[in-house]
């Protein structure tokens, strides 16, 4: 099933990082660079939301130089684009993949697209892992150790149930029981002309 491919990918990831375990490594996609192959797609959709979750966490340290903050910042809102791109190649890849099905009479909307699934999945991957670090951690308390599990396995119940999810839906967009369409996302803060402080600086 396509959510077992894409968990396996999330993790494969998220261990490849923290071998390093730090934003500034370099990004090598070990299934090529070609945006049509999917698994090409979902290693990179991961390595962006992993850079992304250790950004936010440097960001809240209360002693983080202002200047520092504020390049961060801007690396985030980068990140959120090319988080938000990676969702509209993968949805396009599964609209050209189911192209030719044929639609039923009574099929219907979902109310997100496959893709917008696969990006809490791979939140849900990086929860996972960090969970059962704090789960596992031999400098905490018992008390909290014990907590993290609790949520460690509310979480993994979580991620069987979204990836069963996905994997319906997917089926019946490929049975044309479903069909899915692909919104561009109009953000209008990083656009010149839809963002009033950005248009009166031009």
């Amino acid at each position: 099933m396509f959510s077992g491919d894409a968990n396996a990918i999330f993790k494969e990831v998220i261990d490849r990082y923290h071998i390093i375990n730090t934003v500034n490594q370099s990004f090598n996609n070990p299934y090529g660079e070609k945006i049509n192959v999917l698994e090409h797609l979902l290693y990179r959709k991961g390595w962006i939301d992993t850079v992304q979750w250790h950004y936010e966490d440097i960001i809240r340290d209360p002693q983080i130089d202002p200047v520092a903050a504020l390049k961060l910042k801007r690396q985030i809102d980068a990140s959120n684009q090319d988080r938000t791109d990676m969702v509209e190649y993968i949805d396009s890849y599964f609209l050209n993949k189911h192209k030719d099905v044929e639609v039923k009479t009574n099929a219907t909307i979902n109310t997100e697209s496959p893709a917008w699934g696969v990006d809490r999945l791979s939140i849900l991957a990086l929860k996972v892992y960090h969970m059962n670090e704090e789960a596992t951690r031999t400098d905490a308390s018992e008390e909290h150790r014990n907590a993290c599990q609790k949520k460690l396995g509310v979480l993994l119940e979580q991620r069987v149930d979204l990836s069963t999810a996905i994997d319906t839906l997917l089926q019946d967009i490929a049975t044309g029981d479903k069909y899915m369409k692909v919104y561009k996302q109009m953000k209008m803060y990083n656009d010149e002309e839809l963002n009033p402080v950005l248009r009166g600086q031009k």
